[in-house]
């Protein structure tokens, strides 16, 4: 019904304006016909499911991480190679082992550092996406206090209240390339309690009970899995994010050329490039 009054009500102000005040008023009648028409046109073409902002939550979430960086500023070659494999094989439009549908191509693409854009920026070019960066660049105060990661609690928070309340986004499939510590870090969580600053805890990954259990805490030596997270098709308590109905981790195994330069290490298992890969 939100969505039907919006659209009626901007098609009736198009009309006043097009024919005029003065013509409106002297076929009143003939005008309230013909809203009541557009209103019945609307019910019967669907318009009355167009989402809005308390019913919009996406199908799915793949998080991953950045890849491997030589700086705070910039990725190191392992790290670039990655993200050009990632839009070979996983992430880009025609990939080799796409992890999208036909019917559910990424809606959006987000980060939040500079590695991350640098990481999500391959794969998005090739679905004509701009990368939608909620942006934490490195920031040392004169004392010496880093607030780097202050800003980057912030920014993941806005990042999942737009996620989970775009209407554009509503039923679609959403990839967030993020910095390790915001996605799940245990120790973090609890240094910040109450407040939520990361992934699992703003997705609901934390309430999650399924098969698969989702880790406390995402290692800073690995770089090389996949978080795919699912909801469900409707939120009965607009007021809180739903528990996913699914949680799966999936390892990036890259096939030639890229398997014998970027690592592919197990879950708790340190990296180990391999022995010709360029750090």
């Amino acid at each position: 019904a939100h969505g039907r009054k919006i659209f009626s009500g901007k098609c009736w102000f198009m009309l006043k304006n097009i024919l005029g005040i003065a013509a409106v008023k002297k076929t009143k009648g003939l005008f309230m016909l013909l809203r009541k028409a557009l209103t019945l046109l609307i019910a019967i073409l669907g318009f009355t499911s167009l989402p809005h902002e308390g019913d919009a939550m996406p199908a799915r979430i793949i998080i991953l991480r950045h890849g491997e960086k030589s700086s705070s500023w910039k990725l190191s070659p392992i790290g670039s190679l990655r993200a050009k494999a990632l839009g070979v094989q996983y992430l880009g439009n025609k990939a080799s082992q796409t992890l999208f549908s036909e019917n559910a191509p990424p809606a959006a693409f987000l980060a939040i550092t500079l590695h991350s854009l640098q990481l999500a920026a391959s794969a998005a070019s090739t679905w004509k996406l701009p990368v939608i960066a909620y942006t934490v660049i490195p920031f040392i105060k004169a004392d010496g206090v880093d607030e780097t990661f202050e800003s980057q609690n912030l920014r993941t928070q806005q990042a999942v209240q737009d996620v989970m309340s775009n209407p554009l986004w509503n039923g679609k499939t959403i990839v967030m390339v993020w910095e390790h510590h915001h996605i799940a870090n245990e120790a973090m969580e609890a240094q910040y309690a109450p407040q939520k600053i990361t992934l699992r805890q703003l997705l609901a990954l934390d309430q999650y009970n399924g098969t698969v259990a989702v880790p406390t805490t995402w290692p800073g030596y690995n770089y090389d899995y996949f978080w795919i997270v699912t909801y469900p098709d409707s939120n009965q308590d607009t007021n809180k994010v739903p528990v996913p109905t699914s949680f799966a981790m999936q390892l990036q195994a890259f096939t030639s050329p890229y398997d014998t330069s970027i690592p592919a290490n197990l879950w708790g298992m340190p990296e180990k490039p391999p022995q010709n890969a360029n750090p």
